[in-house]
């Protein structure tokens, strides 16, 4: 094996581990690809109030959910 063809496998693993590293900082710990979270806090007029927690926000969202009995 010549140094140069050694030389540049080193270099190309040395490339391709720190494009997976960049890679898996990126991605984290696949907290942002979980799904945000429902949960029925009351009701309003025959209506549930839902909370609403999105994945990666530190707040709550509300909306009424009414389903219809028609």
């Amino acid at each position: 094996m010549t140094p140069e063809f050694r030389n540049g496998m080193a270099l190309s693993i040395a490339i391709t581990a720190f494009a997976f590293v960049i890679i898996a900082m990126v991605v984290g710990d696949g907290e942002q690809f979980s799904q945000p979270s429902f949960e029925v806090i009351d009701t309003y007029k025959g209506c549930d109030i839902v909370r609403y927690a999105p994945h990666q926000a530190a707040e709550y969202k509300y909306f009424l959910y009414c389903e219809n009995d028609k």
